[in-house]
């Protein structure tokens, strides 16, 4: 961008800004330059030449006392995990560390803490806002940079210490504070450039000082020195909130930080200030980024449990020293562990967004299995039984939060094992498609918004869907993998192309600016949502590619057949001849083309088939993509993609069938094209064994007919064997459906939502309906 292009642009953000948001821009641009200032003679940085002088510390989740049997219980119930702990304490004393997705990133014999070891790129050390933190070819991946400074190896440290009373340990936490404060002079460097770092540095040295507190091993000057550390940070945190910067993880972050270190170095009034300033901040940001249906407003899986480490820690500490809770935390917290135990009762728990590698507590622990944790927190405070079903077992984590107490009440839960069930987080536009038999088989869609502001840990993925079955991922979410390594990974694994839904002529259905943000992002509209005891239908648009010379809207079908299969259609509407491409991201595992689709095993397991029709000739091809369980590493998987360039309309359909073996009888998925009057329908046929199973939906009300059926549902399905005996039907926003000239049945009122088994009296859900007038059963079966 050209220098007059980036001032026109720069203006023109001024002139949006409101009066607060100036004001505030402009103190932060005015206190940097002073900072500078001060650096350069020396300081000092606060009004009477030093900083305040602490009267001690605050109460932690754990005292002194209370450690000795958190310690115990953590080498009873985690023996695994204590071991861990130790054998990475090995590995950190080596200078080798597991940054994010890379393990045993190996930074030598002396540490530099400005380097990125990983890109072999080490940032300037300029006044910190004068680094550009996001240019690769300037500093590397500065995720990799800021991970090593967050310290929270040294809290592994700390902990390995006193579980094995090896004095070595705890003498390189010491070595390495000491170490970085001679490599970082406050305002100097990558590792100031970020409120948000610093909060999580002043968390980890805070852990520390808890864990080493009595310990002989402690030289005598640290606690003077971390005061005068913390000091330092809060004054930086507070002058460079993240209020206008980035109003989402980062200002929780900041806030939380804030609170610690105001609640924990008791005495001064500036740590007092800090205190009530950054439990506001975690307070406001409960009530603002956190949508009414319990998701984050980030929309992605990690983020939302990132946040919610926040809350849960800030809440916890904030009980112990006798700060009134108000109840709209409580409520909040627990509406988003609601969001968590629902999404994972399946046993996976989905990725949506960007995952930003990190955690509050402890990093290694970022996988999605592992972003459950909070359940077992969750579980105690609240008295949710369910919560800790889901969770399993409970992490090292809950433990120091609330003590072997703590640890007690979780185990004196009883299991409540949950019943996977479809459900909608209609604010977030989570859609979730649930069965529980033979195995628990969960599909869920994103029909929402892509985040807050620019979406800038939003994915282009509108209508996308993911599947798990019996716990296992099947159909995936690719992942982050990296933020700035190379913009074309970046906007692949954010992009349109990495997500199982529709593409149109090359194009992501938003433009990407920059590596966190994005231009024209779709409105998602979810047209219908109706679930019921046999089947599940969700119908959701968006024009994402409106934007086009020729616009196109996709509009995709899902229905759910309980426990049997999906089908999903996608129909691509416009004008003018397209480039149209479906893609299916599977899980790492083998994908094998059988006659009509492709056939994907896991291991030694057959886990889907997926039948394919369209209304063109198209392209299927298996091609090779790829999945990132944790940032910064990427595995490949298999990729089904289907093709086709012509004049819209052009439709696809997928048939998704969970499978126990490789080579079962898969039966056919086809276009249902016989003669046709009435209202425009479309129509498929899935036939395996001796039972046929057919699916009209029809494009607006009105009657039709569809070779010797007639009906005026907008959506029929009907499964049929032998000589048209039908055995299950399902109809929604229709009244009546005849077969061969036969009525089935009769309605006196148009259904939302009708089904009908054949074993009704013997089968569990029986005869259910709802009414667009009233519930009452009018669902007359002939």
């Amino acid at each position: 961008m050209s220098l007059s292009n980036r001032w026109l642009k720069r203006g023109k953000r001024i002139m949006e800004m409101d009066w607060d948001e100036l004001r505030v821009r402009t103190y932060q641009e005015f206190a940097k330059r002073w900072d500078l200032a001060l650096c350069q003679i020396g300081g000092p940085f606060f009004r009477d030449g030093r900083p305040p002088q602490l009267q001690g510390f605050g109460r932690f989740f754990f005292t002194e006392e209370e450690a000795p049997e958190i310690l115990k219980c953590l080498r009873d119930r985690l023996p695994e995990a204590v071991e861990g702990i130790v054998k990475q304490a090995e590995q950190i004393c080596e200078h080798r560390f597991d940054l994010l997705g890379y393990e045993g990133v190996d930074y030598g014999t002396k540490i530099d803490w400005h380097l990125d070891a990983v890109h072999g790129k080490r940032a300037p050390r300029r006044p910190w806002f004068r680094v550009r933190y996001l240019d690769f070819d300037e500093v590397g991946d500065s995720k990799v940079t800021w991970e090593l400074n967050r310290h929270q190896h040294l809290v592994t440290l700390a902990k390995a210490y006193r579980f094995t009373g090896e004095a070595r340990y705890a003498r390189e936490v010491f070595r390495q504070w000491y170490d970085w404060h001679d490599q970082n002079s406050y305002g100097i460097g990558i590792n100031w450039a970020s409120s948000l770092e610093v909060a999580f540095r002043s968390l980890s040295w805070l852990w520390v000082w808890y864990l080493l507190n009595g310990c002989s091993t402690v030289p005598q000057r640290f606690p003077s020195d971390l005061q005068r550390a913390l000091m330092l940070n809060g004054r930086h945190i507070e002058r460079f909130l993240s209020t206008y910067f980035s109003p989402n993880t980062h200002l929780l972050g900041e806030g939380t930080g804030l609170f610690f270190i105001g609640t924990l170095c008791s005495g001064p009034t500036l740590a007092q200030r800090w205190q009530k300033l950054g439990w506001q901040i975690v307070l406001r940001e409960a009530e603002r980024q956190v949508r009414p249906d319990g998701m984050h407003f980030e929309q992605s899986t990690y983020y939302h449990t990132y946040a919610l480490d926040f809350f849960l820690h800030s809440r916890i500490l904030a009980g112990l020293n006798g700060m009134a809770v108000p109840a709209m935390l409580d409520r909040t917290m627990e509406k988003m562990l609601d969001v968590l135990c629902a999404l994972g009762r399946a046993g996976s728990l989905p990725q949506f967004g960007d995952d930003d590698g990190g955690r509050v507590f402890d990093p290694r622990r970022s996988r999605a299995g592992e972003l459950l944790d909070p359940l077992a927190t969750g579980a105690v405070l609240f008295d949710r039984a369910d919560f800790k079903t889901v969770a399993g077992a409970i992490p090292e984590e809950t433990v120091w939060l609330l003590g072997a107490a703590g640890a007690r009440r979780f185990e004196g839960l009883s299991l409540q094992q949950p019943t996977p069930t479809s459900f909608a987080l209609e604010q977030s536009g989570i859609y979730v498609m649930s069965s529980s038999n033979p195995e628990a088989r969960q599909l869920v869609i994103d029909a929402g918004p892509h985040g807050a502001g620019r979406a800038g840990h939003g994915h282009a993925d509108a209508l996308s869907v993911q599947l798990a079955v019996n716990g296992q991922p099947l159909l995936i979410d690719p992942g982050t993998f990296a933020y700035v390594d190379s913009d074309a990974e970046r906007n692949w694994f954010r992009g349109t192309v990495g997500h199982n839904t529709a593409q149109v002529d090359d194009l992501s259905q938003a433009e990407p600016s920059g590596s966190f943000g994005w231009e024209g992002l779709p409105n998602v509209r979810v047209e219908r949502w109706v679930t019921g005891k046999t089947f599940d239908l969700f119908v959701g648009s968006h024009r994402g590619y409106g934007r086009l010379r020729h616009p196109v809207q996709h509009r995709r079908y899902v229905f759910y057949s309980k426990p049997n299969f999906w089908l999903i259609r996608d129909v691509l509407e416009g004008d003018g001849v397209h480039r149209v491409e479906v893609s299916w991201h599977f899980a790492p595992g083998s994908l094998s083309p059988i006659p009509g689709g492709a056939t994907f095993v896991n291991g030694e397991q057959a886990a889907l088939a997926v039948l394919i029709a369209s209304s063109e000739a198209c392209s299927r091809e298996i091609t090779q993509g790829w999945y990132s369980p944790i940032y910064g590493r990427k595995e490949p998987s298999p990729i089904l993609r289907l093709g086709s360039r012509a004049e819209l309309p052009v439709e696809f359909a997928a048939l998704l069938i969970p499978v126990a073996k490789a080579d079962a009888a898969l039966g056919l998925l086809q276009l249902f094209e016989p003669s046709h009057t009435g209202v425009p329908v479309r129509a498929y046929r899935y036939s395996a064994a001796d039972v046929a199973n057919y699916m009209f939906f029809a494009n607006e009300a009105g009657s039709w007919q569809v070779g010797p059926w007639v009906s005026d549902a907008r959506f029929l399905f009907c499964s049929t064997s032998g000589d048209e005996n039908i055995s299950r039907l399902v109809i929604c926003d229709g009244s009546y459906v005849e077969l061969s000239g036969r009525q089935i049945f009769k309605s006196e009122v148009p259904l939302i939502r009708g089904e009908w088994l054949s074993d009704a009296p013997k089968h569990p859900a029986g005869v259910d309906l709802e009414s667009s007038v009233h519930p009452e059963n009018v669902l007359l079966p002939v």
